[in-house]
This record gives structure tokens, C-alpha cells and sequence, in this order.
């Protein structure tokens, strides 16, 4: 199998992202002597500040960690909706969906809370210390990706006529940067820079000064901009109308990170570890469930019937995601039943020689399964849509305009941490000019019909598409990924999953192995098409098996050669010993590194 790069192997610590930048800076804190939570947590804020088209510090994360013993545990860094975020209130507005840009689609920002938490329960460094490398980038610059550029050309005339403040950050006094420029973010340095000096002078000691961080960002300054920001302005979105926000500080000041455990199934002699429902990780262990069911090495890697059956597969798990997965602090979410062999051996028969164009979820526990009604009736795409709107994710002709981020890291102690930060972009809403960044819009995720277990509702954990995955052995971490892509999430992940495992390809031949995936499910963002049937598929697959994926029923659209999939990830050989690491090399950014 043709690979890119080798797979890197070491008996120190590896670390790989979607930037070369944040996994250099993840790997000089292994070198100084901190652990994998320290430099996860250093790469994290370096991506907020290299890759704004991709996150922020107005963004979410959920990220997975392991030790050499315990349970696999989850920092949820999602926040949830405002409390005045109600189906009459945007309904109110003439609004049928939540816009997919501006201030409606704001929740409470969770990747500082997330990130924080962790880095004082399991890190060992300062926050100084871990924020130093962001700070730095964000002051003295850093070089512009080509992909943030296209973002910044692609919202131009939005910044330029009605977020005038992202213009004066983004756009030079000729127009749009050039890629390879230096881009500072002095406004972005001087947040950092507050808050790490309001919590040293509120509190001593390590975790006391990472506590009162959060309460700087949550309860003090950044907060009072927030939420000032919010209840004065009225901002251009996707509807094609300004809208003001509905965040206040009351909704910042009560919310809290959590930390639980993952949840997991058994295959191929691994236990494979998720986010809960509040999140799409499950879907992953839904597909594993069906796949279990079937000879995938008896059939060949990237055969016609390999992918043919992983895609079927596919669109049943993600039709149970769209009939049964919410915010289970709300609404109750059936995941035992879901997980259940059983389960998955009725869904299996369901999979057949030709490709399904229905939408069909399942009957856990002998419920009823609930659609939206725009789904059920076939929804059309909203008459109005701009810059900006949606997940920014790779195109079907492989061309860019942004998406999210992914790191993983393992230390010396065989520790490992698996994070896919996301939200706050540059094109999600105006840049806030005392603080240098943006709030998300993950609300735009949440439908404003009642009664689904995704409806809009105050204080609500959207379903997040941010996906980050890790597996052990015999309870021991073996394997971290992730990738960027928001729907495509867990399919990739399960794409080189399943390659790694069934085809014996080392991590950087099974990123670099020709990708696909299916649009036939609902988008998780505005404006929430689906494409029934359709399997994009990366040029480089046989053009023998995208013949016969023709024949059996599939809408195949050939993408290009390097156009899908961007993994990330590092691994435990405990054969050898080693510590292994591969990157993506689709868009020349993703790097890993390690010793």
C-alpha cells in the first residue's frame, strides 16, 4: 500500500494534529518534562489561534483521555443552548431553522471550560505555562494557511458590509491576506494574557489558578463581553435578516465542564471508546455493532462488497442518530438498546445487495422512532443562505473552505488523549473587539419542531458532530484518532479503523488509503440537506469498484484524488514497545511528530 510519509515510531511520545504548528508545540511540552494532558492542552490553544478559520476560543471540544489504568473518561466541553433559546422565540422570528451564522445559533462556549478542567485534574503544568506557546503565535504571528485564506475571501464582502470589526482583523488594508503572510491576533494575545494574570493575582498554586481562570472566563471579564456583546448588537445572518443574541451571563456563570465516562463496544479485540448521545460518537459504535456481522477481510479492502457494506451499514447508524440522539440530561436516549448485538442482528438483515435510498431507523426496545417532519417530507434547501452558513467542510470536488481540528497525543507513561475541537470560527459570527474572537453557532444544530430528542430548548446540549475516538486492550489505551469533517466524522474514523484492523495497514498507510463516505442522512447543519444514495469517493478508488458501486444503486460522485479524510493519530505497539503516530497529508498541514 502506497503511503505519503512513514508511520513515526518512538519510545517517547508522540503527538499529531491537523497542524504543523500545534503538534511542535505539543511535543517541546512532552520534551520539558510535562505529560500527554499538558501538551494536548497546549496544542489545543495553538490551534484556537492557527487554524481561527477551523476553531476558537468561542468554541466546543470534547476530548477523550486514558491512563495506563481506569476507566477511558470524557471532558464534555460542549455548552449548552441560552435559557431564552426557545422554539417560540425563533419562531417568533419568522425563523423555521436556527441560522447557521450570527448570534441566534451562540451557545455557552465549552472548549476553555473543557480544557481548563482537565488540565487541572490530570495535567501537571501551570496555565501560563501551557498557554505561553498560544500567546506567541497570537502576538508575534504566525504564517497564514491557504485555507484560511479561501475562508477570509469567501466571507469578504460579509465582513466588509456588515461585520466591519472581523474585517478590520482579517482583511488587510489591500483586501485578503495572502497565504504564507504573517497574521497577528494582538486582541486574542491580550485575552489570554488577562485572564492567566487575573487568576494568578485571585489565586495560589497550580489547580487554584486554573479554577480561577475558568471563573475569569466565565464569571468575569470575558463573560461581561460576551454577553454585552450579545444583548446590544444586531448581526447579519443566514436568514438574511440581523438578529441580536440570546446568551447572557447568567448562562455563562452556571454552566460547569463535566467529566463522565465513555461509553464503548468490543471489536476486533479492541474496545473502541465514545462521547455519549450528547455528541455523534455513538454512531461509530453502531456501525461496528452491524459490521460485526459480516467477513469485511473475506470480502477485501476497498472491494466493491467492502464498500458497498460499510456504507449500508452506515446509513442505518446514522438514521438511529437522527431518530434517537439528544442531550440525555433532557431527553431520554435509548443507548443500551442501541448498542445491543441484538439489536444490530435484526438491523443487519436490513442490508442487501442494493443501495437503500430510505431513511430508516430502527425500533430499540420496541420504541417508535420520531423524524423531523422537514426530513420525512423531503425538506428543500431555505430559499436564503450566505457567507459563511454551515459546517465549513471539504467540498465534493475536494476543494475547502475550512472545518475543524483534531489532536492526539501519547506520553512516555503510555497515557493518551484523543480532541476534536471545533466552533468559533471566523465565519461563524463578528469578531468581539475587545476579546479578538467570535462565538459558535452549534444551535444551528438543534431543529425548532417539538417533540425530537434534537428540538430546540434552553440550557440543551446540541448534538455535536465532534467526534474524537480512542481505543484500549485488555484496558490498556491503544489507539487514538480523529478527524476533522463534521457528518463525515465517524465514517472516516471507522474507515481507517477498519483498514487498520482488517487489512493490517500500519496508521499512516490507513490514512493515506483512498477514503469514502455517504451523504444520504440529514446534514447536522443548516441548512440540512440530505443527498439519498449518494457515496462520494476519493478519484484514487478502482474505477472497476466505482463501476459496480453504480450498478448496485449508489449515486457515486468521484471527488478528488486527496479530497476526503483528515486523520490524525497516535498508538501503543505493545509489541515492540513503541510509540507510533501518523498524520493526514490531504491539504499539507497535518503533521505528527514524536521521538
Amino acid at each position: 500500500m502506497f503511503t505519503t510519509r512513514p508511520e513515526l515510531k518512538g519510545a517517547f511520545g508522540m503527538v499529531a494534529s491537523t497542524h504543523w504548528l500545534a503538534s511542535s508545540a505539543g511535543m517541546a511540552v512532552l520534551e520539558r518534562g510535562g505529560n500527554a494532558v499538558d501538551a494536548a492542552v497546549a496544542a489545543g490553544f495553538v490551534l484556537q489561534v492557527v487554524e481561527p478559520h477551523l476553531n476558537g476560543p468561542g468554541g466546543d471540544v470534547p476530548i477523550l483521555v486514558a491512563d495506563r489504568a481506569g476507566p477511558v473518561q470524557v471532558y464534555c466541553g460542549q455548552g449548552p443552548t441560552p435559557a431564552a433559546a426557545t422554539i417560540e422565540h425563533y419562531r417568533g422570528l419568522g425563523l423555521d431553522l436556527v441560522p447557521g451564522t450570527g448570534l441566534l445559533a451562540a451557545v455557552v462556549p465549552g472548549a476553555f471550560g473543557a480544557w481548563t478542567l482537565m488540565l487541572e485534574q490530570r495535567g501537571t503544568w501551570r496555565l501560563r505555562d501551557v498557554l505561553e506557546p498560544a500567546i506567541a503565535y497570537a502576538a508575534d504571528g504566525y504564517p497564514l494557511l491557504p485555507g484560511t485564506v479561501a475562508t477570509i475571501r469567501t466571507v469578504e464582502r460579509l465582513f466588509r458590509d456588515e461585520w466591519t470589526v472581523s474585517a478590520s482583523t482579517y482583511l488587510t488594508p489591500d483586501g485578503v491576506p495572502s497565504a504564507g503572510s504573517r497574521f497577528r491576533n494582538p486582541a486574542l494575545a491580550a485575552t489570554f494574557r488577562r485572564i492567566v494574570e487575573e487568576a494568578e493575582a485571585a489565586a495560589s498554586g497550580r489547580e487554584a489558578q486554573i479554577a480561577a481562570a475558568r471563573d475569569v472566563f466565565y464569571r468575569g471579564f470575558v463573560a461581561e463581553e460576551l454577553a454585552g456583546y450579545c444583548a446590544r448588537e444586531q448581526v447579519m445572518d443566514t436568514s438574511g435578516e440581523r438578529h441580536g443574541g440570546l446568551l447572557t451571563g447568567d448562562d455563562l456563570a452556571r454552566w460547569q465542564p463535566t467529566v463522565e465516562d465513555s461509553v464503548s463496544v468490543d471489536y476486533g479485540g479492541l474496545s473502541i471508546h465514545k462521547t455519549g448521545p450528547w455528541g455523534q460518537g455513538p454512531v461509530l459504535l453502531q456501525q461496528l455493532q452491524l459490521l460485526a456481522g459480516f467477513d469485511l477481510e473475506a470480502m477485501g479492502h476497498l472491494s466493491v462488497d467492502w464498500v458497498h457494506t460499510v456504507v449500508e451499514c452506515a446509513k442505518l447508524a446514522f438514521a438511529d442518530r437522527e431518530a434517537w440522539y439528544g442531550d440525555p440530561v433532557h431527553v431520554q436516549v435509548p443507548l443500551k438498546e442501541l448498542l445491543d448485538p441484538p439489536y444490530a442482528d435484526d438491523r443487519r438483515a436490513l442490508v442487501t445487495d442494493t443501495a437503500s435510498y430510505d431513511l430508516r431507523p430502527g425500533n430499540p426496545g420496541g420504541r417508535v422512532p420520531t423524524l423531523p417532519a422537514r426530513q420525512r417530507s423531503g425538506g428543500q434547501r431555505p430559499a436564503v443562505t450566505a457567507d459563511g452558513a454551515g459546517e465549513p467542510t471539504v467540498l465534493s470536488d475536494g476543494s475547502t473552505q475550512g472545518d475543524t481540528c483534531h489532536v492526539d497525543v501519547v506520553d512516555r507513561d503510555g497515557r493518551m488523549v484523543s480532541a476534536t475541537p471545533s466552533g468559533g470560527w471566523l465565519q461563524s459570527s463578528p469578531v468581539i473587539p475587545q476579546l479578538g474572537f467570535c462565538l459558535g453557532s452549534r444551535a444551528q444544530m438543534l431543529w425548532l419542531e417539538p417533540g425530537l430528542p434534537s428540538s430546540m430548548a434552553g440550557g440543551r446540549r446540541p448534538r455535536t458532530t465532534l467526534s474524537p475516538s480512542l481505543a484500549t486492550r485488555d484496558g490498556v489505551p491503544y489507539l487514538a484518532f480523529g478527524t476533522p469533517g463534521g457528518d463525515q466524522q465517524d465514517q472516516w474514523s471507522l474507515v481507517f479503523l477498519l483498514a487498520h484492523l482488517h487489512s493490517r495497514l500500519d496508521l499512516q498507510a490507513a490514512i493515506d488509503a483512498p477514503m469514502f463516505h455517504s451523504n444520504h442522512f440529514p446534514s447536522s447543519f443548516y441548512p440540512r440537506d440530505a443527498s439519498p444514495g449518494q457515496l462520494v469517493v476519493e478519484g484514487r478508488l478502482s474505477p472497476d469498484v466505482v463501476s459496480a458501486l453504480r450498478q448496485r444503486g449508489h449515486d457515486v460522485e468521484v471527488a478528488g484524488d486527496w479530497s476526503q479524510g483528515r486523520l490524525s493519530a497516535v498508538g501503543h505497539d505493545t509489541a515492540t514497545g513503541f510509540f507510533i503516530a501518523a498524520a493526514n497529508p490531504r491539504g499539507m498541514q497535518g503533521y505528527a511528530v514524536g521521538r
